[in-house]
């Protein structure tokens, strides 16, 4: 299945799942399932957003982009991130003032049977999701699946907390639980955000993809051949990385070209997704690229 068609899926069941906790919190009146609801409508503002972004990064190259526009999926991470802060303050704002007046709660059964029928398609979907996000190495999936991991632990938090409001009858616990909630999402929103902004000032590749890497580069270096200036970096779901090739001087270009081949399929077969630019240099040859920004 496409990380398109696994959005799709999200989007519907966010909507299933939207109906499902809005019922909840109308026949029990509970502010925690409230906020739970609300996380809910985030994850079908995210899901819709990460579609459009998955789409566009998955056009091909043009002429204003000529690298292509995989970047576009750290826009996804960074809006649901946004997403997470206001629902997190709202679902503050509605405990606070449930706090200061507390309510009996009605139907706490019922509302509960709905939460974790909500959470267990939840927790099924965003399984299946990070799988295929590990695969493609799709962030705006990997953002979806684990912003929804969140959405079952909440869940599971809020029915534990009316649970023990059932068996204390403390009301009070209802927005206590609420707020806890919304600490947590705010803190899933920040480090959503964060991987955004990482990605978009192209980071380095993962510590195993480097390794990866550094083993292919060292198995195809000898005496006639050796690597340096070796950077890499991340955009969406392709990986880059660029070096220098020294190899003799006496070398033909037939044979030249066949040995820089070789590297750059043992490259991409180590690394899925991988695109390798390759410089040729003579042995004892060094070419520097100075840095006209940084000496501004």
């Amino acid at each position: 299945m496409q990380v398109q068609r696994y959005l799709q899926l999200s989007i519907a069941v966010a909507l299933a799942t939207i109906a499902l906790k809005t019922g909840a919190w109308w026949v029990t009146g509970s502010v925690s399932l409230l906020s739970d609801a609300l996380e809910s409508l985030v994850n079908l503002a995210g899901a819709v957003f990460a579609l459009a972004m998955v789409t566009i990064a998955a056009r091909p190259p043009d002429d204003e982009h000529p690298y292509g526009h995989h970047k576009a999926e750290y826009f996804s991470s960074g809006f649901e991130g946004v997403l997470i802060f206001a629902a997190a303050l709202a679902i503050i704002w509605a405990a606070v003032m449930r706090l200061l007046n507390p309510q009996p709660l009605e139907a706490v059964g019922l509302g509960l049977v709905l939460s974790v029928v909500s959470s267990a398609m939840n927790g099924a979907l965003a399984y299946s999701m990070l799988r295929k996000a590990r695969a493609v190495q799709s962030m705006a999936l990997e953002a979806d699946a684990r912003h929804l991991f969140t959405d079952v632990w909440t869940s599971a938090g809020v029915v534990l907390g009316l649970l023990a409001v059932m068996a204390t009858g403390w009301a009070w616990l209802d927005p206590v639980i609420a707020i806890a909630v919304a600490l947590n999402i705010l803190r899933v929103g920040a480090s959503l955000v964060r991987q955004s902004a990482g990605g978009l000032m192209d980071e380095a590749l993962e510590t195993e993809h480097r390794s990866a890497i550094e083993a292919v580069l060292q198995a195809h270096s000898h005496d006639a051949v050796h690597f340096d200036h070796i950077t890499s970096r991340r955009a969406g779901q392709r990986r880059f990385v660029d070096l220098h090739m020294h190899m003799p001087a006496g070398w033909t270009l037939g044979r030249a070209a066949a040995e820089r081949g070789a590297v750059e399929q043992a490259l991409m077969q180590a690394v899925p997704g991988l695109r390798a630019s390759i410089q040729l240099l003579p042995l004892g040859v060094e070419v520097h690229l100075a840095d006209t920004g940084a000496a501004a």
